[in-house]
């Protein structure tokens, strides 16, 4: 009897040490994402991902055209199609702006700020099994996670590894920077061919995994059916280490690209140019301002002025500034400002830019 339980024990132990080991392959990336979520102001958390981050299937699939198909997709892969929990994306207007700038010493410079009133920023540093490593930002708000949802706790940390596919702004190692604006009306684009599609925050994702520069990224977005999301047109910012900074928009539902160190949230190409400007909004007019005073050459230290002072404070009627960031192209790296605590400066750097 004794050598039975014996064998019985050592059988369901190693039951049990299969199964560990089963889910670890399963869920260990997940887990140790989930895990290094840490607070790092108010309105703003830093989280570190390495391993697949499933946007290879994702896009074998066809890519998601909605972004209801997106968050299925993203419970899917977060669970393993073990959980489906109920996500409620939601309409959302924000502002933003942003300035590219080469600086004295060869350097290149993006800043960016993100306005949204009472917005959850996540930072995700990525390092994916294949593509660029890659820094970026998502208003976890956006996916309607719940009343006072803040990535806290295992189980809403869990949640936040969403921006895995869907990313607001960012840098890859290879310092192609990208911010995603308003563009000034709410006509949505809706390309419909053959081609995988994507929504505007995953194309983001997918161009930092994927391309090196400008022209790798236009490359990308010629060759998806781009869907807005959120209920309103959006337009990008798009610079990378060799200096240049274009805006893509889309018109009809054809892109068009736009050669511009600074954007908000108005059109700028020709076809729509000024649509969605608001009387009295003259960032976009300070920005371009500071850049012609200087003949586009400014030190991180101006640049970093610029966009703070086009930067806006939370009151009755009008968005904030939830995060700025400054990122440097050359040596690819970002500087994060929470909700205009510029006092408060966290940096982090690619690791393989090195």
């Amino acid at each position: 009897m004794k050598k039975f339980y014996k064998i019985t024990l050592l059988s369901v132990l190693g039951l049990v040490i299969i199964a560990g080991v089963f889910m670890w392959i399963k869920f260990g990336s997940l887990v140790k994402g989930a895990m290094s979520c840490e607070k790092l102001d108010d309105g703003l958390y830093y989280m570190e991902y390495k391993g697949d981050d499933g946007f290879d299937e994702m896009m074998s699939r066809g890519g998601c055209e909605t972004t209801e198909q997106m968050a299925d997709y993203v419970m899917e892969f977060l669970s393993k199609g073990f959980y489906k929990p109920e996500v409620k994306p939601k309409k959302a207007d924000f502002g933003c702006s942003a300035l590219t700038a080469v600086t004295p010493e060869g350097g290149v410079l993006m800043g960016r700020n993100f306005d949204y009133p009472s917005a959850i920023g996540v930072i995700m540093h990525t390092i994916p099994d294949r593509g660029y490593e890659s820094i970026t930002t998502f208003n976890v708000e956006f996916y309607g996670f719940g009343e006072d949802y803040k990535p806290e706790g295992f189980k809403n940390q869990f949640m936040a590894l969403t921006g895995l596919f869907c990313a607001l702004d960012g840098i890859n190692e290879k310092g192609l920077a990208i911010a995603d604006l308003v563009a000034g009306d709410s006509i949505l684009t809706q390309q419909c061919t053959s081609k995988p599609d994507l929504t505007t925050s995953a194309a983001i994702r997918y161009m930092l995994n994927n391309a090196a520069n400008i022209d790798e990224a236009l490359k990308l977005l010629e060759d998806i059916d781009m869907h807005s999301e959120m209920g309103f047109a959006r337009h990008y910012a798009i610079a990378d280490a060799s200096g240049r900074s274009v805006v893509v928009e889309y018109v009809d539902n054809k892109m068009v690209v736009t050669e511009s160190p600074a954007v908000t949230n108005h059109y700028l190409c020709e076809q729509k140019h000024n649509v969605g400007l608001i009387e009295g909004d003259d960032r976009y007019d300070r920005l371009c301002e500071r850049y012609n005073q200087t003949g586009g050459v400014m030190s991180e230290k101006q640049l970093t002025e610029a966009i703070q002072a086009v930067s806006q404070p939370q009151r009755d009627g009008f968005l904030g500034t939830a995060w700025t960031m400054i990122m440097d192209l050359k040596n690819p790296s970002v500087t994060y400002y929470s909700r205009r605590h510029f006092d408060k400066p966290f940096h982090f750097e690619l690791s393989h830019s090195k």
